[in-house]
């Protein structure tokens, strides 16, 4: 890495300069932060489990048709993807009441909501990720009119394969957070899923038990981040490509 071109860090990744034109590397860290970085932590494998379960998410979102930046998992911490212009929007989708939806509503968190619902917030960490309306994003000239249907029927897609492929395993999927960008083919732009999908950006509750095995660890001191992530690797089927460092330390 010591030779590469860093061209942006986050909290928990890292992007480089791609072998070629309009590609870049991802390399996922293992910091955890929670509270607009007020909470941080490493947790050693966190970010080899997040690529591993993003690469198999991304993956299978491609095979039915929504686009993404995700090109192929490079080793265990990188992946190559294609370069974007990143709209600055996070895209949260709800099914159960939880997080901030309960605080800001006094609504019963585990409350399952009759219809899924999505919401914009627009990305910038010092105003703490305010929440936004459509109105807004088009007077700010953030997405246009045809992007944010854009955005909202891939999320739609996204929630309806998602929520049936963790179901399939045991697992609810409660909210999550995604990141869409622009690629540019001539003078046309299209829009396509960015970031990651991972413990990190859903909740995941056990459904029968209720059990986290999401970032809400980390955020209420709840312990066992790692082993939670696992967990949903293992019930993915992927957990065997796992290097043992990580997989000894689920016993």
């Amino acid at each position: 890495m010591k030779n590469r071109k860093k061209i942006y860090e986050g909290k928990a990744k890292i992007l480089y300069e791609g072998p070629e034109p309009g590609t870049l590397i991802q390399y996922f860290k293992d910091d955890a932060t929670a509270f607009n970085a007020q909470k941080k932590a490493i947790l050693e494998g966190k970010g080899v489990l997040n690529n591993k379960i993003s690469e198999f998410i991304m993956t299978r979102l491609g095979g039915m048709g929504i686009a993404n930046h995700f090109i192929k998992r490079l080793n265990l911490r990188e992946q190559l993807i294609r370069e974007v212009e990143i709209i600055p929007l996070e895209v949260v989708c709800r099914n159960v009441v939880a997080g901030s939806l309960a605080q800001r509503l006094g609504q019963e968190e585990g409350t399952a909501l009759p219809r899924s619902i999505i919401e914009f917030y627009y990305k910038k960490d010092e105003l703490g990720d305010p929440m936004v309306t459509e109105e807004h994003i088009t007077a700010f000239n953030w997405a246009s009119t045809q992007e944010i249907d854009d955005i909202l029927a891939m999320t739609v897609r996204i929630n309806d394969y998602l929520s049936g492929m963790f179901a399939a395993v045991g697992i609810t999927l409660v909210d999550f957070k995604i990141e869409f960008g622009r690629v540019w083919e001539n003078d046309f732009a299209r829009v396509i899923l960015a970031d990651e999908i991972s413990p990190d950006s859903c909740r995941l509750w056990d459904t029968t038990s209720g059990e986290k095995l999401d970032k809400d660890r980390f955020r209420r001191d709840l312990g066992d981040v790692i082993e939670s992530y696992a967990e949903v690797a293992r019930r993915l089927g992927i957990m065997k490509d796992m290097p043992t460092v990580i997989q000894g330390g689920l016993h």
